[in-house]
């Protein structure tokens, strides 16, 4: 049968991945591969209602974590970010085919061996969360910056699958996939479009999406190309043909209510009107200030400052994913004051004696610590209450 919608056109000739964290929208518009995110779909994903026990539960797991051995490095903010990212996409793997993506912390976007230790520490934290999930369809976000290119190739070599992220020169791709990365994603549009509503990126990348492909294709490299970062639906099938493609939860309903007949916008696949891409093999991963000086140079600066924007903005969300975890522990941490003091002023201490032995002899129930605490000490103020 034909494909009727753009959303069924696009899937015959392009594998389709969702950009989103939210486990409703991948089940209902899927099938899809892939499940890509970043700090700012776990930061918005985190503030629904409905994420209120998961943030409770990343603090206990947290603070469990903290306790061994392998996680003695990394402080309590930064842990519970990573857990709370691995909650959400353990949860959506179950309705995805292929690989679900966690960003690293884009304040180590400099730093090679710190990116290293980050990837290597999300695997552990899906491990320790679900023991039988495969860590093989884990991908790795990692800025594209030299040395997150670096910590890309040390990856794969490991076997940890990495996609190249901020992506917006040959510059980089070429050396994403001379290190082999799984994965680029040349995002079509600048960050900045997501978060300032009256800002129009006016020099897109959707050449730069097909040149990268036809580069890895003449030299042999098993990189793929998954354009990120799109703003309507004709940039979408613009890009009709690349490798992937990741889309956000309002694009992917456009496409699935917009009919294939009467649309026009052609793509850039088609063959008709492309410019000839670079052909010849370019080679940076030995040279370093060679490939630092043709990047500074790229479409004159211009992809330099929108990977430094980039990043900015992905430290920001870091930022504000952190604090707002803090938050949700110290909301928590109050209420059990709350009751803790309420406790203290009842004239009943035999109801409230009695309850503590019932607690530290009760055997452990399931869900969060601080769930279980907080229903047993409000349990007990209500039977005080009561009597």
């Amino acid at each position: 049968m034909a494909p009727q919608n753009l959303l069924e056109l696009l899937r015959s000739r392009t594998v389709v991945d969702c950009d989103t964290m939210e486990f409703e929208v991948a089940k209902s518009l899927g099938p899809f591969t892939d499940c890509t995110s970043n700090q700012a779909i776990a930061f918005f994903e985190l503030q629904k209602p409905e994420n209120k026990t998961l943030l409770e539960e990343t603090a206990e797991t947290t603070q469990k974590l903290l306790r061994t051995q392998d996680y003695q490095d990394v402080k309590f903010s930064e842990l519970a970010v990573e857990v709370a990212m691995v909650k959400l996409q353990l949860a959506i793997a179950s309705v995805v085919t292929g690989f679900v993506h966690v960003q690293t912390n884009p304040y180590h976007s400099y730093g090679t061996e710190e990116m290293i230790q980050d990837a290597r520490r999300i695997i552990s934290i899906f491990r320790h969360l679900d023991s039988g999930f495969d860590t093989n369809r884990i991908c790795l976000k990692i800025p594209s910056t030299w040395e997150g290119l670096q910590a890309c190739k040390f990856l794969e070599r490991e076997g940890i699958r990495t996609l190249a992220t901020t992506l917006f020169s040959i510059e980089q791709a070429a050396l994403a996939g001379e290190v082999q990365c799984t994965y680029v994603a040349p995002y079509v549009n600048e960050l900045k479009v997501h978060f300032d509503a009256g800002f129009t990126d006016t020099n897109k990348a959707h050449q730069l999406c097909f040149e990268i492909q036809q580069y890895y294709s003449k030299n042999n490299l098993r990189t793929k190309v998954l354009p990120a970062s799109l703003t309507n639906i004709d940039e979408i099938m613009t890009l009709a043909g690349v490798d992937h493609i990741t889309i956000a939860p309002a694009l992917l309903r456009d496409l699935a209510a917009t009919a294939v007949e009467g649309y026009e916008v052609k793509s850039l696949f088609d063959g008709d009107g492309r410019e000839e891409s670079q052909s010849t093999a370019l080679e940076f991963d030995n040279d370093e200030s060679l490939w630092r000086i043709r990047f500074t140079r790229s479409v004159k600066g211009e992809a330099e400052r929108k990977l430094s924007q980039a990043i900015n903005i992905f430290c920001d969300m870091q930022t504000q994913l952190e604090a707002m975890i803090a938050q949700s522990i110290a909301i928590v941490q109050y209420k059990i004051c709350e009751v803790r003091s309420s406790l203290e002023s009842s004239r009943n201490t035999n109801v409230i004696e009695a309850n503590s032995k019932r607690i530290s002899t009760r055997p452990t129930r399931k869900g969060s610590v601080v769930n279980l605490v907080f229903r047993d000490l409000y349990e007990s103020n209500q039977g005080a209450k009561s009597e």
